[in-house]
């Protein structure tokens, strides 16, 4: 299997994901703007999406997948498939109490989350009514995130890629039909949560089925595998949830700054997780599978060439990402979201923001590659005593910067604790040896700035000022951006190939 074929249709239904979220944004922009409904709706949402993170897809995902993939390559089929009956029932009954819970104690939630709202009554008692609805989405998305992790260590990437989807789905048919029918109508998004949750999960079952992995209903609390998973788990809900832990503390932060804020902070979040999500999380899906079956056969080489491997094409596609996020970031918003409520001063507060989230997002995206290598090898202690340091480093500047740059701040303490992630991340890999660089990294340093330089050249010219885009019709804005976009992109790789860069050098084939 060639990993980057792999990583372009992995990249290629997360594309979809975010285009369609896109939409879902610009729909709820259109309808409710930046303001008290949206801030109660996005703070609703964050809680249950911050439980996923914790249950479903990172902690329990890094953890689960290195087991299954040992039990699939040194045990029998029977071994395996009773493993993943009984991992699936307990998490399903830890997750099923969880949510309950927090449908009970939603007040609690959201005063914890967002206690500036206490000061608006009815704000504040509209995000609890969201909460309850929004909270069993992260029992949906836990079993999602179960299924995903079987299909993807027998290398069926393509479901769990596209599943995504149907949560915007989701959200954009309920913005646009159901919205009249809820009292008030940003109710409807709350609902559009828990259908987007069901239908990805429903989604993934027969293709579970056709692998004969359906789980069956088996309860073993003694199952070493089982045990060991957990094990894995606990310290990993704190290790791998560092950005979202970090995000819901911007939250309260955010809570008490003008009102917007949160909203703002929501809007370049969604536009910086587009190349986060179709960068990071594709790498680190495809490489934790492989990197778990070299480090069960003993292949320690292979292991630091994939490694390698994907940090380079992290750096050669990320770096030029973050620079042309924080140059497109007016053209982006204005296209996107500056429709009906959506003002001009959301579109500058929300520029403020994006450009702040840029500055840390080639150090986001190698989290997402770096941390697969100590978790494949069944190392968690590691990362999460990294992201601990990030996490109280992450609030130390939060209270540094908010008086200075408000919610942009926020953003920038973000991605400059999560660069520090990164490199704290790389530092323990080459001291333990488990990485060592391939030669040729300087001149390929070299190559990506030349490039960069030429494309940020470009994209500064093309755009113009910044200020016309308020007033060109969406038509237009779509065309230049297009434009824009396809000029700069061109120059890219027209330099890196230039440059010496082919196509073939990245090529590269899954362990087996």
């Amino acid at each position: 299997m060639n990993l980057l074929k792999t990583l372009a249709t992995v990249s290629s239904m997360t594309l979809l994901s975010r285009i369609l979220g896109f939409v879902r944004d610009f729909v709820i922009a259109r309808a409710f703007g930046a303001g008290a409904l949206t801030d109660a709706f996005f703070v609703a949402f964050k809680l249950p999406n911050l439980l996923r993170r914790l249950f479903a897809e990172g902690a329990f995902s890094q953890a689960f997948v290195p087991v299954l993939g040992q039990y699939r390559n040194q045990r029998s089929a029977g071994e395996t498939r009773q493993l993943v009956d009984r991992v699936a029932s307990l998490l399903f009954l830890v997750v099923l109490a969880v949510t309950l819970l927090g449908m009970a104690g939603a007040p609690v939630l959201v005063y914890l989350s967002a206690p500036g709202f206490t000061d608006d009554p009815e704000k504040f008692s509209l995000t609890v009514k969201l909460t309850r609805i929004t909270f069993p989405y992260i029992l949906f998305m836990s079993l999602v995130a179960l299924t995903g992790g079987i299909l993807n260590t027998w290398s069926r990437f393509a479901v769990p890629a596209f599943t995504p989807v149907l949560l915007n789905v989701s959200f954009i048919l309920m913005a646009l039909l159901a919205t009249p029918y809820f009292d008030p109508p940003v109710m409807a998004l709350g609902w559009a949560v828990f259908l987007g949750g069901a239908l990805q999960l429903v989604f993934q079952i027969p293709s579970l089925r056709r692998l004969g992995m359906l789980p069956r209903f088996s309860i073993n609390l003694h199952d070493e595998g089982v045990r060991r998973i957990f094990r894995l788990m606990a310290p990993a809900v704190l290790g791998v949830s560092v950005a979202q832990v970090s995000l819901l503390l911007n939250t309260v932060f955010a809570s008490f700054l003008s009102t917007g804020s949160v909203s703002w902070l929501y809007y370049a979040d969604r536009l910086m997780e587009f190349p986060a999500g179709m960068l990071g999380a594709a790498l680190g899906t495809i490489l934790l599978p492989s990197l778990a079956k070299c480090h069960a056969a003993e292949q320690h080489d292979e292991y630091s060439r994939l490694l390698d491997w994907g940090l380079r094409l992290t750096f050669l596609l990320a770096a030029p990402a973050a620079l042309a996020l924080g140059i497109l970031a007016v053209p982006l918003i204005t296209t996107l979201f500056h429709h009906g409520a959506f003002t001009a001063n959301d579109v500058f507060r929300t520029r403020d923001a994006l450009v702040a989230y840029s500055v840390g997002l080639l150090g986001l995206i190698l989290v997402k590659v770096l941390a697969p290598g100590f978790y494949a090898r069944q190392n968690i202690r590691t990362p999460v005593r990294i992201a601990l340091l990030t996490l109280f480093v992450t609030q130390v500047l939060n209270l540094l910067l908010i008086g200075w740059l408000q919610h942009a701040g926020l953003a920038l303490a973000i991605g400059l604790a999560a660069s520090l992630n990164a490199s704290l991340l790389y530092r323990g890999l080459r001291q333990r040896g488990i990485y060592t660089p391939q030669p040729g990294w300087l001149l390929f340093y070299g190559r990506l700035a030349l490039a960069m330089l030429s494309m940020g050249a470009t994209l500064w010219f093309v755009i113009g000022p910044t200020a016309d885009w308020l007033n060109w019709s969406l038509g237009e804005r779509l065309l230049r951006l297009s434009v824009s976009v396809g000029f700069g992109a061109s120059v890219y790789f027209a330099t890196l190939w230039a440059a010496g860069f082919r196509l073939r050098d990245f090529k590269r084939s899954a362990a087996e």
